[in-house]
């Protein structure tokens, strides 16, 4: 079964899901059979213990993309100066025009955290994480760009007023999207497997 795949392009695929912040074509709208296509990927993630909770909120209206491209600028700028960071050119052109960006899609869990335990988290998180990053995914395949962002789940409240998400919902990440437009999507300088992984015990590369 292996066999049919072919490796060297779903490794490029995998390899190159670069964060897109700049480069993008915020004139072309991306066709909603083209983000449900997306979205129908995603959804074959594997999932864990809260099973298939996933909903998915895409924002392709003005006014509410520019609400929360301002919340999200809010976010930003405060977490950068508490940390006394400077802004990076990447962030800067992502925030100058987010609010023209052609979608944004939310990805929300229909429920809670069981408890405050790192183990409920992980069990939580992890049905809906692997969904967000095979959406990342099949975005990058159709040439949309985006980047995993993070952030506004600091603002939950705000956000969901903003879109009318009812309570019990947790928002995780939301991806802005677009057609690429010039972007150059390549590998990037990682350490090798054979420096970050172990065998058998901790600190043992044999």
């Amino acid at each position: 079964m292996a066999d049919s795949f072919n490796l060297d392009h779903i490794d490029e695929v995998l390899s190159t899901a670069r964060s897109v912040r700049r480069n993008l074509d915020f004139e072309r709208p991306i066709e909603r059979q083209v983000l449900y296509d997306c979205i129908d990927v995603a959804v074959q993630a594997p999932t864990g213990i809260a099973g298939e909770n996933w909903r998915f909120v895409i924002v392709d209206e003005p006014e509410r993309k520019a609400q929360i491209a301002e919340v999200y600028r809010e976010v930003l700028l405060s977490l950068l100066a508490d940390r006394d960071m400077p802004l990076k050119p990447t962030h800067k052109a992502l925030i100058d025009r987010l609010h023209e960006i052609p979608a944004m899609i939310f990805v929300c869990v229909d429920g809670q955290p069981l408890g405050e335990e790192i183990s409920s988290n992980v069990a939580f998180y992890g049905s809906i994480l692997p969904a967000a990053w095979s959406l990342m995914l099949a975005l990058r395949a159709r040439q949309i760009g985006t980047t995993w962002t993070s952030l506004l789940s600091s603002r939950q409240e705000d956000v969901a007023q903003v879109l009318g998400i009812p309570a019990g919902v947790v928002q995780t990440v939301m991806l802005p999207v677009g057609y690429t437009k010039g972007a150059v999507l390549k590998r990037a300088a990682r350490q090798a497997a054979s420096e970050v992984t172990f065998f058998n015990q901790w600190g043992d590369h044999n």
